[in-house]
């Protein structure tokens, strides 16, 4: 602003409030807001009008009514140089470094969703996954109250089953939740290690609504090494998308824990069922009432049928149940063991579940528990076995 010589300075009440009391000379200014110029996050420090501006934390708002202002034309540049508007960028100058803001909430997944620190084992000689999740820390808010209800579901993948689902409890109104819960998975061969994958979810339980989804990760089962606690601190990441299009022959009907032992105290085969695991859901509510039948074939007077109790809504049943076949040691060879699972129903047929076959026909782990027992007299031999929706020579009726 110049002045004639003589001529007074005159200021307005309004220019007077909005002083730019930067050092120098006193110059009005237009606005009081064209004193804090919104930057853009990450702006570094040394940019703005004068040394004396801090780098903003707000987001810029500008009003689509208002038109450009020569005052704002260094603000203008400044956005320009972040990729606001690409067209009005200088080409004098490169852009400082940008300095990235860990507060803001473009941060990555780990700042938004938060972490979960949890530890793996695989017990090989017990066939068992053991999965035991510590605690979470930094977790999305989900509620109103800036807190959240959270819980932990495992899913081992490929399989859509109930039965491949477990979940710890909920822990109410945290963000920085400690469960120090163990969740074990039964059955896990070593061929499952192989192929397998952990997904672990951290969701946000909601008694009048659907359970909201915080964050995931997923562990190839590969990584873990026999009978060695393996620990993960890791970031929680966005819900990625399930394969539907996995392999069908890779959907298993469960699997089933059984013992076989010839007794020569009591002159015959002992015959346990220890446990199911992973069964199919055979029931609307997405569980099954299942029970186990065992055959000693062939079966010429039909009087080897033998049954366990039924264990009501569940997909891994334990029943600890053993059944005595009378038998010479010699005649075992010439026999098959047929073992079958069923869910119960009332009012209508019971449904097959899955089956397997022991003998000296059978192949793979089948044929070798079946020899391991021959062979080892008065000695138990436990394995699992996969369950299939075929038996080759059996009848499907209950």
């Amino acid at each position: 602003m110049t002045l004639r010589k003589g001529e007074k300075m005159t200021i307005s009440i309004q220019e007077h409030m909005a002083i730019d009391v930067c050092p120098g000379p006193i110059k009005p200014i237009k606005q009081i807001s064209d004193y804090f110029p919104r930057f853009p996050r990450g702006l570094p420090a040394a940019v703005g009008r004068s040394s004396a501006l801090r780098p903003a934390v707000s987001q810029p708002s500008v009003s689509p009514a208002e038109g450009p202002r020569e005052d704002d034309e260094d603000v203008d540049q400044l956005f320009g140089a972040y990729g606001t508007t690409p067209a009005e960028q200088p080409a004098k100058s490169p852009a400082p470094e940008e300095v990235v803001d860990p507060e803001g909430y473009e941060s990555d997944d780990c700042t938004t969703l938060g972490t979960l620190d949890f530890s793996l084992l695989y017990d090989q000689e017990n066939n068992a996954l053991h999965c035991t999740i510590n605690k979470a820390k930094g977790l999305k808010p989900m509620d109103h109250n800036g807190l959240a209800d959270p819980y932990v579901k495992l899913h081992l993948l490929p399989g859509a089953s109930k039965a491949n689902k477990l979940r710890t409890k909920t822990l109410h109104n945290t963000l920085n939740p400690t469960w120090n819960e163990t969740l074990t998975y039964y059955g896990i061969t070593d061929e499952d290690m192989i192929r397998k994958t952990l997904r672990i979810s951290v969701c946000d339980e909601d008694k009048f609504r659907h359970n909201e989804f915080i964050g995931e990760t997923r562990i190839p089962l590969k990584k873990l090494k026999p009978n060695q606690t393996k620990n993960f601190n890791i970031c929680l990441e966005k819900q990625l998308p399930i394969d539907k299009t996995e392999d069908k022959s890779l959907e298993e009907r469960g699997r089933i824990l059984i013992s076989l032992k010839y007794s020569s105290q009591k002159q015959g085969l002992l015959v346990g069922i220890i446990r199911c695991a992973h069964l199919a859901a055979m029931d609307a509510n997405g569980y099954s009432d299942p029970y186990v039948k065992t055959y000693l074939k062939p079966d010429e007077d039909k009087k080897s049928k033998h049954k366990t109790a039924v264990k009501k809504k569940t997909l891994n049943p334990e029943f600890n149940e053993e059944f005595c076949y009378e038998i010479k040691h010699g005649d075992l060879a010439k026999k098959t063991l047929e073992v079958t699972v069923w869910d119960y129903d009332i009012g209508k047929s019971n449904d097959f579940i899955g089956g397997v076959v022991l003998g000296i026909n059978a192949k793979g782990e089948r044929l070798k528990h079946w020899f391991d027992c021959l062979k080892n007299k008065d000695k138990k031999i436990e394995r699992w076995h996969t369950l299939t929706n075929e038996l080759p020579g059996a009848v499907l009726s209950d």
